[in-house]
């Protein structure tokens, strides 16, 4: 059955994933955000269903005008999970630009791409940042900087949490949650030795894989600028490790899967 699944998945996924390169490619150039804004939303949601990926979203309602979406970071899953809620501009690492198909696909869409480990590059992007908060837009922000198997967080890096607070735009933290027939599991998870297309293997030949969406309270931009952006940071991570734990589970206690 499952060498079944696996090659249809994957066609269907190659096909809507070309339709998507020829968009960004062809389209996005002349279209207006708006228009382009939709298009994302939208093929993003239809990647996920064509994935067998449900989404559930859960907690507050997710912010409607320029904000800065902080999130555990589980797989390349996420990012398109949280285009299916609303557009959002990501800040990656340098090096998923060169990715075959996802690293085109998230450049084509506006990501913001960072040197990881350079001063001006972070300087760089905080500009970037903030001209896609004066257009309204949602910057996507995995402050862990890797990923993980999903049951904990690791520690945030603050410094793109500045430019959020410079530019007077509130933050809102997001902790997703991976499940499998109905448990929690980091069956999906991209970490480790895992390529690209071992994970989609992974993937493509599940069932029942569904992914929660815990949008955290709103962190006010006013007291963002009081408490400062280190404060912030380990006040937004400990909203999502708290999300994301396990009920009852401690960090020394981590499954790999439960």
């Amino acid at each position: 059955m499952l060498l079944l699944l696996f090659p249809f998945r994957l066609l269907l996924v190659a096909f809507w994933v070309v339709l998507g390169l020829l968009s960004v490619t062809l389209l996005f150039p002349v279209l207006p955000l708006s228009v382009r804004g939709c298009m994302i939303r939208h093929w993003s949601r239809a990647l996920m269903v064509l994935c067998g990926v449900n989404m559930r979203l859960t907690g507050y309602s997710p912010h409607a005008g320029a904000v800065l979406w902080v999130a555990n970071h589980v797989s390349w899953v996420d990012i398109f999970v949280l285009n299916a809620v609303r557009p959002t501009a990501f800040i990656a690492k340098s090096d998923i630009r060169r990715w075959p198909v996802i690293g085109w696909l998230v450049a084509g869409a506006g990501t913001v791409f960072i040197e990881r480990g350079k001063r001006h590059a972070v300087r760089a992007v905080g500009q970037q940042m903030q001209q896609r908060f004066a257009r309204g837009e949602v910057i996507g922000l995995f402050p862990e900087g890797t990923t993980s198997p999903g049951f904990d967080v690791a520690p945030f890096h603050t410094s793109l949490f500045d430019p959020a607070i410079r530019a007077g735009v509130d933050i809102q933290p997001v902790a997703l949650r991976f499940f499998h027939q109905g448990r929690r599991s980091d069956r999906v998870a991209f970490v480790g030795d895992q390529n690209l297309v071992q994970n989609l293997w992974f993937l493509l030949t599940s069932h029942d894989v569904a992914v929660e969406l815990d949008f955290q309270p709103v962190l006010d931009h006013a007291w963002c600028v009081e408490q400062g952006r280190a404060r912030v940071a380990v006040h937004a991570h400990a909203l999502v490790q708290n999300a994301v734990r396990p009920p009852g589970v401690h960090g020394a206690d981590m499954p790999h899967s439960v």
